[in-house]
């Protein structure tokens, strides 16, 4: 899976990188899952991959090429603050999101 970084801005305010990237995966076959994504976009950004939110990602129909948007936060807590609650959930390993199933 190679990934490329189509752009790249800073946020000051938000204390983030806002980055647009394209992914080509041929090897794969079928579109890479959002975690796989996210350490795809963390290798390439030097970053954690648990700094990574993913705000948009689709494959395009008939291709092996994926175009998606990403925030990277400085820290958790701050991405916390900004992002909105369901890309945090979508964002987080599915074994935690399991846990927050089972806790009322």
């Amino acid at each position: 899976m190679e990934v490329d970084i189509l752009s790249d801005k800073k946020n000051q305010m938000l204390k983030r990188k806002e980055v647009a990237f394209r992914i080509e995966h041929t090897q794969m076959g079928a579109t890479p899952s959002r975690t796989d994504v996210r350490k795809a976009v963390a290798n390439a950004l030097k970053s954690e991959d648990s700094l990574v939110f993913l705000r948009k990602f689709e494959t395009k129909t008939g291709t092996r090429v994926a175009f998606g948007e990403a925030n990277v936060y400085e820290n958790l807590e701050q991405a916390k603050l900004v992002e909105p609650d369901y890309i945090v959930k979508r964002s987080m390993p599915p074994e935690k999101q399991e846990k927050n199933k089972e806790t009322p």
